[in-house]
């Protein structure tokens, strides 16, 4: 097993990301223990908020969003995944396992012993930090959830989601083909570059933005952790991730705490979502869940300041 650690150099005059670093080791069963990064803004005595990315990016997708919530006075927690980010890297894509991801945001979260969590969770954050939730609900006050998913694979999603991602009889599923090719391509292409994606669907981005998305990852030999998660997408009932999905969404369904969805309007992979979310979620019952417009999958580099402003809202008012 190898580890990398991306050259400090890289991550020197990113847009729009001042950020001091600041570093904990997190542990997780098989391995030895491992340097996650995250970002630690605002008073140290504020109200906590805990931003979790997924894939392609890392905690430089919420750089707007920190500002924003710092600037109102809350303590900003934004972590970057084992192999995303400043955070280590290991080069062996089979090391990564979504239990292991959330060993390590847990990790984390424990070793700095925050408490009254307010939880934001987009893309792969979602699975990761709400299976954290479902661990130890008691250190988390609220839940903020923006274009993510919880792939249990469970019948009962059929006709709730714009992409098809769910059971049917006689041990078949019913996917959407846009999800295998997204799961296809990043197993097949020769090289992935986090910012093509980012461009794609958020863009135009200017120069300086692509390079900050970009630069966790000097060359391939880093991207073992971005390749391996959309390989871990579960795909059938019988996947690990299906498993712990549906244990997850089987505590969800007695989170009485607030729980809001603000998902954006351009985003068809996780359309739905927020529904099932609202309809699942006792603490979802009677929150003023929103829609933001004029975003994509990634809403922090679309619309990041309305963002905040639903946090910053929604923390005040509950």
């Amino acid at each position: 097993m190898r580890v990398l650690r991306t050259p400090d150099e890289r991550f020197v005059g990113l847009a729009g990301y001042p950020f001091e670093p600041s570093y904990r080791d997190v542990e997780t069963a098989g391995l030895p223990p491992l340097r996650m990064h995250y970002v630690d803004a605002g008073p140290p005595d504020g109200p906590v908020v805990v931003l979790l990315h997924g894939q392609p990016t890392w905690s430089y997708l919420y750089r707007h969003v920190i500002v924003a919530l710092a600037d109102a006075g809350l303590r900003v927690i934004a972590p970057d995944n084992i192999g995303f980010g400043r955070s280590d890297k290991l080069t062996e894509g089979t090391d990564y396992t979504f239990a292991r991801h959330i060993d390590w945001i847990h990790g984390l979260i424990a070793d700095l012993d925050l408490g009254a969590i307010t939880l934001v969770v987009q893309d792969w954050g979602g699975p990761i930090g709400l299976s954290v939730l479902a661990r130890e609900p008691e250190r988390f006050a609220r839940v903020v959830a923006t274009n993510t998913i919880l792939h249990t694979c469970e019948p009962a999603l059929a006709g709730k989601l714009t992409w098809a991602h769910h059971g049917v009889a006689d041990g078949r599923v019913l996917l959407e083909e846009t999800l295998l090719d997204y799961v296809s391509f990043y197993q097949r292409a020769p090289n992935i570059t986090p910012s093509v994606f980012l461009d794609a669907v958020a863009g135009p981005l200017s120069s300086a933005v692509l390079v900050g998305y970009d630069a966790p990852f000097p060359d391939r030999m880093y991207k073992a952790g971005l390749r391996q998660l959309t390989a871990l997408i579960p795909l059938t009932r019988n996947d690990p991730g299906a498993r712990i999905g549906a244990a997850t969404m089987t505590s969800l369904s007695q989170w009485e705490k607030p729980f809001l969805t603000a998902y954006s309007d351009g985003d068809p992979a996780t359309r739905g979502w927020d529904v099932v979310f609202q309809e699942h979620v006792p603490g979802a019952r009677g929150q003023h869940h929103t829609t933001i417009a004029g975003a994509g999958h990634f809403v922090q580099e679309q619309q990041g300041g309305q963002l905040a402003e639903i946090i910053v809202e929604f923390v005040a008012r509950t």
